[in-house]
């Protein structure tokens, strides 16, 4: 075989936003037919990359190959004709609008002559793209979008970029809201679109799944590519090394902070369709793992204790006292406080700053009256965002231009305001790499150690297991069961339980 040919290639790719630089001399190719990773903590130059390739962003100097010849994309939809696609993490289609309209949106077939959608014609071959997926047994092409789940979502963007006859298509992090099934079921698609030739950069930042799917792997650091390696080259700790550029001293870290009395305890919780009698109680510096399968009612009994959502029945005791709480509002005035599962959507305003996201719902702390102290608002947001490590250059910057990881400290800075008793954290460290997740384990340990007690759902089962003092295990509504020493529990004990009654 001759020279190696890549249907894409950077080649000394720079960048630098306001004399910042976040990208340089970057040099990665993908071959046809390969699942390339792309790895790196948040912030070091992923999607920066990946929008100079998509033409979103321009590059300051390098060279892009596209099957071996010089391109110069000036837009996604350039992208798109040339045969690039990026499905991103945030999903984005048009809830109101069909399967086909959304597959097809931008190049609508019409009929002869008028200016009228051709909707048979479309709605036609819509159904041809779903039955090479084996996806017309489920859903319909006239079905609208806001009635698909985000897998199924997830499959319609896959479906759409193949419908352009991609020859690439980069996934940013697409297993990130699925569960194992769905997850397997995007597998069987990526081993599809592989066997066609169709190139792939995968980007996750859950090591063992990339381990498993990739052909080779690249890391970024700080803007600069650090390695290139094919699988058999490469194991879990290398690549977490490369990532951080440090040895990371146990993933885990232990909890000491001495258990104190029971801070909150809630009692029969039930809410039709949702959770049944449940009970539980979390003492001060403690961590209490909620585990279970996607749906299992984690989530739901956890807003309807803030007061998100109202419980059917049930009792809510605060340090031995019986307490009622209708409105996240009740939940803040009584020491409670929940960063969300989903930060975007629920724990953060993406268009405002840092200091405003901070300071959103703490406004009683600086201000007297109907009169907010300006000063002391900004001194307040600046010095609990120190604390929480939030790496910006001030606190004006739009929390839409932070990493996943920084948006989540924001999260949790905001809540960390309010001084509460109790803190809920749901999913704490989706979406985010590995060396913000450490970040966060700490965190979370530094606040046990001041007393805090802690409920952390999560659907990451090694992290559930090395960061609990206490599992509670969820299935279909209801408590199954409850381990209590973290050394005692395998992953296969809590699925069985997670499993019940599913």
């Amino acid at each position: 075989m001759g020279e190696q040919t890549y249907v894409l290639e950077t080649r000394s790719i720079s960048k630098a936003f306001f004399g910042t630089i976040v990208l340089s001399n970057a040099n990665f190719n993908v071959r046809p037919g390969e699942l390339h990773a792309l790895m790196g903590e948040n912030g070091a130059g992923k999607s920066t990359l990946m929008k100079i390739i998509m033409g979103i962003y321009t590059r300051d100097k390098g060279e892009i190959l596209f099957e071996g010849r010089p391109v110069d994309i000036k837009g996604a939809r350039e992208a798109l004709n040339m045969g690039i696609s990026m499905i991103h993490q945030e999903l984005n289609p048009i809830m109101e609008m069909t399967i086909a309209e959304n597959i097809f949106v931008g190049r609508e077939k019409r009929i002869k002559g008028t200016p009228f959608l051709n909707r048979k014609q479309i709605n036609q071959d819509t159904l041809t793209l779903l039955k090479e997926y084996n996806m017309d047994k489920k859903i319909s092409p006239a079905m609208k979008i806001k009635m698909l789940n985000i897998a199924q979502i997830q499959m319609i963007e896959i479906i759409k970029a193949v419908s352009y006859n991609a020859k690439l298509i980069i996934m940013d992090e697409p297993t990130s809201s699925l569960t194992a099934n769905e997850t397997e079921e995007l597998f069987k698609t990526i081993a599809i679109l592989k066997k066609r030739g169709v190139g792939i950069i995968y980007i996750s930042h859950r090591i063992d799944e990339v381990i498993h799917l990739a052909d080779r792997i690249s890391v970024l650091r700080d803007g600069a590519m650090v390695g290139c390696f094919e699988k058999k080259d490469i194991n879990h700790d290398k690549i977490i090394n490369l990532m951080v550029g440090r040895e990371l001293s146990g993933v885990y870290p232990v909890n000491t902070a001495p258990k104190g009395k029971v801070v909150l305890e809630i009692k029969n919780f039930s809410r039709r369709g949702f959770f049944e009698n449940v009970s539980l109680n979390v003492r001060a510096g403690e961590i209490l793992g909620l585990a279970g399968l996607v749906g299992a009612g984690r989530s739901e009994v956890m807003r309807a204790l803030v007061g998100y959502d109202r419980p059917d029945s049930g009792e809510v005791y605060l340090d031995g006292r019986p307490v009622r709480i209708k409105n996240p509002r009740d939940a803040k005035k009584n020491y409670i406080s929940m960063a969300p599962e989903d930060r975007k959507a629920l724990g953060l305003v993406m268009c405002r700053s840092v200091k405003e996201n901070i300071a959103l719902k703490n406004e009683n702390q600086f201000s007297r009256m109907t009169f907010l102290n300006h000063r002391k608002e900004w001194r307040l947001c600046s010095k609990k965002a120190k604390e929480m490590t939030v790496r910006m250059h001030s606190l004006a910057d739009m929390v839409v231009n932070l990493s996943g990881g920084n948006q989540q400290k924001v999260v949790l800075a905001k809540c960390l305001m309010s001084k509460p008793k109790v803190i809920i954290l749901d999913e704490p460290t989706r979406g985010i790499d590995v060396g913000a997740k450490f970040a966060i384990y700490e965190m979370m340990l530094d606040l046990a150690r001041q007393g805090i007690a802690i409920i952390m759902i999560s659907s990451e089962m090694p992290e559930l297991i090395g960061m609990s003092d206490r599992i509670l295990v969820m299935s279909n509504g209801k408590i199954r069961g409850t381990y209590i020493e973290r050394d005692q529990v395998s992953q296969e004990a809590v699925l069985r339980l997670a499993l019940e009654g599913v």
